[in-house]
Formats: C-alpha cells, structure tokens, sequence
C-alpha cells in the first residue's frame, strides 16, 4: 500500500512539474514575441495575428489538394511583399517620379460638393489630382535596370519562404517568385499586364527572369540557389521592392453592411480628398479583381465571414499603401489562371463584390467599353505581352480557352456598368 502511494505521489509531482513547465515555456515564448516587437521601427506597421483567419483560401493556396481537407495549426495568411523586412533599403524609391504639382493638393481637407462626380464617373477634377503610381516611364525604365544589373544576394522578405528578396549590384530590391507551379510566375505576370493595357498603375513594374547560375546575372548567388533547391532554367517573376508600405482595411462603403460604393454627392460629400483618392484606386482594385478573378484579396475578405464576422475591419490581403495614399496591388498570383481553375467555387463572392460598385474611374471603363466591342482582349493582351517580356515564350500564354473567359468577363462587366448609368440616368 504504501508502495502504491509512493508511486501515486511520484507521479503527481511530475505532472505539476510538466505543467509548471509548459505554462513557463509559453511564457517566455509570449516575452520573446513581445520583445522582438519592441525591437521594430516605430514606423513599420505590424499587422493582425497570422492565425485570426486560417481557413480563408489565402492559406490553402500553397497547399496540396489531398491537405486541404486536413489543415490543423496555424498558418501564414499574409504573403507581404517584404514591406518589414528592410527600411532602409538602397534601392530606387522614386517610384512615383510622375508627381507633378498636382499631387501637392491637401488631402486631408473636406473635398469640394459638387465636383466629386459625373454621372457614374469620378470627376475630371479629381483625376486630374490623382498621378499614377507607377508611371509608365518609371516602369520602362525600372525593367531596364532589372534586366543589366547582377543579383547580389537573395534572402527571406517576400511572404512565404519560396520567394525571395533580391538586391541588385547598385542596390535596388525586388521580390523574386518562384512558383509552387507555374501557374503562378503566370498569373502574376499576365495580371500584370492586363493592369497596363486597362491603364491601372498600381501594380509595381514586373521583369521575367530564367534560372542560370552560370550567368552573370545570377552566379553571385548560385550557393543560395542551391540552398533553395530552385530547378535550373525556371522562369521567375521579379517585381520592384518599395519600401514603408502599410496594410489597409476595406473602407466602409464596400463592407457587407454597407449599400455600396454609389455616385451619390450626399454619401461621398463629407469624405476627405484623401478618402476619395483611396476609394477610386479600390474601383479600379475591384474592376481588376473580377476580371482576373483573383479571390485573393477582398473576395476571400467576403468568404471569411462566415467564421470571421470582423474580417473586413482586418487588413486586405495583398494591398498595401505608400506613405503618399498610392494603393499597391502585390502578389496577384491567383490571378487569371488559377483563378480560372477554381471559377466556380468563388464566382458568388466575384459577382457580390462587383455588384458594391456603381462609379468608376472613366479611363478604366472607356478601356472595358473599348475592348468589350472590339472583342479583341486576348490578342492586344498577348500583343502587350509579348513586346514587354522577352521571356515571354518561355512562360507561357493564356490558353484559349481562359482568354474566352477572359472576353467574357469583360462583357459582363460592361454590362454592369451600363445597368450602373441607367440606374443613376447616365447616358
């Protein structure tokens, strides 16, 4: 007996002993979280726990079909295109050269009632205030500089852990993706281009590049690369890196219990300059999102409520915002092919996102207006493609048959935008 009561004693101690232990050790782990947070620039934005949405698509991307059914733990929801990693990066920060002085107007002021807009479309007087974010000179010139200067280090700092940071010989960064599949190199590639030939700017400048550690270009990394275990002669996707980026929430027009985005002076006469601004790059953010349909951003914000009814006052995924109020539109892998693939299953979400916009910029609509009777968006986007990118044949096209959803999609968002003038008598 007293045997027993040794053992039992023995055994009590060492679990009070094990659980004094666990509960220390998540202690320490918490103090070191903590203490890594105090160790951050004041001016870098710390986003919302990693964990707080771990069944949006957005997790379930990267993983293998016969996984997803299977998640457990915590997963990384955000795949931000290196905004925290490098303050002071000495790389080109003059990604909005075009600024003219224009763009000095205030931005925190009450905008003017009455000028705000025409019909279904932002005003000529607010356009006219808002420069592109990446202007086509800066792009063009960007490219240049990708394509000549040598790769000098690559390390972690573009979301998940196949992409990689890169600084160039003369110091400038960009992300380097490297795909899972190559679904992905061309899904942010081609949204890429379909952004330029709908004349939206807020995507950064993108270069293709092929894999060869025998080349100038890539030779100074060649044991990284091994390292990485990237397969020799993969294609890859560069985009420029810009730094002190910020997360932004969905503005409160477009959130589920919202009426919507409308041209209506009495809902948008008490918004600052600066909100204005931000909603007319978030319709050309949606008008992008339906056509390629990338349900990664705030169509997975939309699913997610069914779990997560404060989502939508979270970060978006994939949208960040430079010190000046340019939107930047990252890492649209989603976009356009495997977007495609998976139509069915987010189509709902696509349709109830469009459906909270009735004003649009009036050059992105003339685009859509334009290639919807012309019929044409597949050969002037392959035409875009191919003058660009000299690695074009190497990555890929669409194939016929995501260019015909392709047109068809911008037929439905013509339509949209002709119910949206005669709803508000725009002829």
């Amino acid at each position: 007996m007293r045997a027993v009561s040794a053992n039992l004693l023995a055994l009590l101690f060492l679990c009070t002993c094990a659980c004094v232990f666990y509960v220390w050790s998540r202690l320490e782990s918490r103090l070191e979280r903590y203490k890594r947070g105090l160790q951050l620039p004041s001016s870098f934005h710390v986003g919302p726990s990693p964990d707080i949405s771990a069944k949006t698509f957005r997790a379930l991307l990267a993983v293998p079909v016969a996984q997803r059914l299977h998640l457990g733990g915590r997963l990384d929801v955000r795949n931000v295109t290196g905004v925290r990693d490098q303050i002071g990066s000495l790389g080109n920060r003059d990604y909005h050269m075009n600024v003219d002085n224009k763009g000095s107007v205030q931005r925190g002021v009450p905008a003017k009632v009455g000028s705000l807009v025409e019909g279904i479309f932002w005003s000529e007087w607010l356009e006219a205030q808002l420069p592109a974010s990446f202007s086509e000179e800066h792009a063009r010139a960007w490219r240049e500089r990708a394509r000549g200067h040598r790769i000098v280090r690559l390390e972690p700092g573009c979301g998940r852990i196949s992409n990689q940071l890169a600084t160039f010989s003369d110091g400038a960064k960009a992300c380097v993706r490297y795909g899972i599949n190559a679904d992905q190199v061309q899904g942010e590639t081609l949204t890429y281009y379909l952004a330029n030939l709908l004349g939206i700017t807020n995507l950064p400048p993108l270069i293709l590049a092929q894999l060869n550690v025998d080349s100038e270009q890539w030779a100074s990394v060649r044991r990284r690369i091994g390292g990485l275990q990237w397969s020799e002669r993969a294609v890859v996707s560069l985009t420029e890196w810009v730094p002190n980026l910020t997360g932004v929430v969905t503005p409160a027009p477009l959130r589920q219990e919202s009426k919507g985005l409308r041209p209506l002076q009495g809902e948008l006469g008490n918004k600052t300059t600066a909100e204005l601004f931000e909603l007319m790059q978030w319709t050309d953010l949606i008008i992008l999102d339906y056509l390629s349909a990338n349900f990664d951003r705030l169509v997975s914000n939309l699913f997610s409520l069914q779990w997560d009814s404060r989502v939508m006052e979270r970060e978006t995924n994939n949208l960040l915002r430079t010190p000046r109020g340019d939107l930047v539109f990252i890492d649209n892998e989603a976009g356009l092919v495997h977007g495609y693939r998976v139509l069915d299953m987010w189509e709902k979400y696509h349709s109830t996102v469009l459906g909270s916009v009735s004003v649009f910029r009036k050059r992105t609509a003339q685009r859509v207006i334009e290639l919807h009777r012309r019929r044409d968006t597949r050969t002037r986007l392959l035409e875009l493609y191919r003058d660009s990118e000299p690695l074009s044949p190497e990555l890929g096209f669409l194939s016929y048959e995501h260019a015909g959803v392709l047109q068809n999609r911008i037929d439905r968002l013509y339509k949209h935008i002709s119910h949206c003038k005669e709803e508000y008598h725009q002829l």
